[in-house]
């Protein structure tokens, strides 16, 4: 069995915690992130594993498998430039498989606990995708959620619906045919490609020549951005599932979580006894039912029902239950072209990370960490000069025709418009500071001449 891992998606109602560059799927909410939770529970089903993702997380992929336990364990990429929603991204891993090759499609996104149940419903559908049927997993509802979308088990067919308002919701729970649409299948390779010879031929030709032109590595297959824009949008359940013949429910009683929202998430904290939870140290006086995340303390002081959000460079107030309403903050930010919608003031790359310490007109002062044996491109900028100080371990600094050693307490000057490299030939990360001074210091005022990790 194939495990195939779908994390496109950006997480925009977990927004400041989750940005267009660092997904929720990748945040460390609780514990592990949840991309790491959703490959350690299921590594005792199959020793490969297909992740389907963004180009640009691809290399967030990498770091979060390398940060845990699972040796002796294929994993494979599937990059998309565009993402295309998870029709395209399913009909990838099947046309990538063998036609009798079992998939497990998994969103990155939920949190499941009883894994002896969940096991048992894996198990179960294992069986059924083994006898030619498409499985869809529907969770039993515990509450009149609305931010859900609902599967129906009926006497002949299995019927979707979208998320319903609060009435509809209590109608679902009351029947108790209805159950929370998972977003998890079980399915052969074959199976999938023929349904979709089927009901989306022209999806089909799409994928198929969009995979024939994409970039392959040994480790994964890029989805070229020019062969992406003419693949339709749209949902596995709208293109296949609700109209598919060969579907079988597993109706799981495991616990799930999708994380959908701020509100989901708060049922996954400790409570106290005024049900406040904090994933840090809160005096609360006179406050009740209170969701706050934080990296220092909070005190809060006569306020009931509120969602509390404090990053480094945002904060998030809200009223319990309007938690779904943030992804239109997001929209806001976008509309506006504001970082604050893609990064956080710490950014990840494939040789480290960065951090932004302050961010003034003319100036920018930054925290560099490079990894050890990593270096940075070859590049030049237009727009800004640079100095740097290595704060601990060692640099070798290409400058023009130039290369040299620095140590920690050590610094250079970085011209305007002059080639450069920072690279890490230590066994300790490098950290550096960064102060640039310019008219513009945008991250796109970058020029790569080259890169060791193929960015443009």
């Amino acid at each position: 069995m194939i495990v195939a891992i779908l994390c496109g998606g950006s997480g925009t109602r977990l927004w400041p915690l989750s940005r267009e560059l660092m997904p929720k799927q990748f945040v460390s909410l609780i514990n592990e992130s949840l991309f790491q939770q959703t490959i350690l529970r299921n590594l005792d089903f199959s020793d490969k594993f297909c992740v389907v993702t963004n180009d640009k997380h691809y290399f967030l992929a990498l770091d979060e498998i390398g940060k845990i336990n699972a040796k002796n364990t294929e994993f494979n990429y599937i990059l998309e430039s565009i993402s295309k929603n998870t029709a395209a991204a399913l009909l990838f891993v099947a046309l990538n498989a063998n036609s009798d090759d079992i998939i497990l499609a998994l969103p990155s996104d939920h949190i499941i606990k009883n894994m002896q149940s969940y096991k048992n419903a894996i198990l179960e559908a294992k069986d059924l995708a083994n006898n030619g049927n498409i499985v869809v997993f529907g969770i039993k509802p515990t509450s009149p959620n609305t931010g859900y979308g609902y599967i129906k088990d009926g006497k002949n067919s299995i019927e979707f619906f979208e998320k319903p308002d609060k009435d509809t919701a209590e109608r679902y729970l009351d029947d108790g045919n209805y159950y929370w649409n998972s977003g998890m299948f079980c399915f052969k390779a074959g199976v999938l490609i023929d349904e979709f010879k089927t009901y989306k031929p022209e999806l089909l030709n799409q994928c198929k020549i969009a995979l024939d032109s994409a970039v392959n590595s040994d480790s994964f297959l890029r989805i070229k951005a020019e062969d992406c824009i003419d693949i339709e949008e749209i949902s596995i359940d709208y293109a296949i599932m609700e109209k598919s013949k060969k579907l079988k429910l597993v109706k799981a009683d495991f616990s799930w979580n999708d994380l959908g929202s701020f509100d989901a998430l708060k049922e996954e904290y400790p409570k106290d006894s005024n049900n406040n939870s904090t994933n840090s140290e809160l005096i609360a006086i006179d406050s009740t039912n209170n969701f706050i995340i934080s990296n220092k303390l909070t005190a809060a002081v006569g306020v009931d029902d509120l969602i509390v959000v404090d990053t480094a460079d945002s904060l998030l107030v809200s009223k319990v239950g309007e938690s779904q309403k943030i992804k239109d903050v997001v929209k806001i930010l976008k509309s506006s072209n504001s970082p604050l919608a893609q990064i956080h003031s710490t950014a990840y790359r494939p040789w480290g990370s960065y951090s932004v310490l302050l961010d003034a007109q003319n100036y920018k002062i930054k925290k560099i960490v490079v990894k050890p044996k990593k270096r940075l491109s070859l590049q030049k900028h237009f727009h800004r000069s640079e100095h740097w100080i290595v704060v601990s371990g060692s640099a070798v600094v290409t400058l023009g025709d130039e290369e040299f050693f620095l140590k920690a307490n050590e610094s250079t000057y970085i011209p305007m418009g002059q080639i450069h490299r920072l690279e890490n030939p230590g066994k300790i990360d490098l950290v550096m500071i960064e102060v640039q001074v310019g008219e513009y210091l945008g991250e796109d005022d970058i020029v790569r001449l080259e890169d060791d990790f193929n960015r443009k």
